[in-house]
């Protein structure tokens, strides 16, 4: 396993440079998204309860605060009316298992990622 997706898998990707995120590997967020529930709401591609990650991604594209604001609502919960009537999001994970913030920041560049 390399150094990176030893970081990955530890949750410690938020410590890397912000270009390696887009290179994270894909596998990794995958499980880390299932393990704290997020893939129950979300699809990589196409609608579920929540947009797709490709539909948040292009969203935030070109936005320099769009991992900040992410964190914040995807942490805290929240999001009413941003998609519009849409369920409004709960906090990450599940409650006696939520994410760490250097997980939910990696979650998140990876999401931002699907923007091609």
């Amino acid at each position: 396993m390399t150094i990176r997706k030893t970081l990955i898998a530890l949750g410690l990707a938020a410590v890397l440079p912000a270009a390696a995120h887009a290179e994270v590997d894909a596998a990794a967020m995958q499980a880390l998204a299932t393990k704290h529930l997020c893939l129950a709401c979300h699809k990589i591609d196409g609608k579920l309860v929540g947009p797709s990650y490709k539909e948040v991604a292009a969203k935030y594209k070109g936005d320099a605060t769009a991992a900040a604001k992410l964190f914040e609502r995807v942490k805290k919960g929240g999001g009413k009316n941003v998609w519009g009537s849409a369920a409004v999001m709960p906090p990450a994970g599940p409650p006696n298992a939520p994410p760490t913030d250097a997980q939910l920041k990696s979650l998140i560049e990876w999401v931002l990622s699907q923007a091609k």
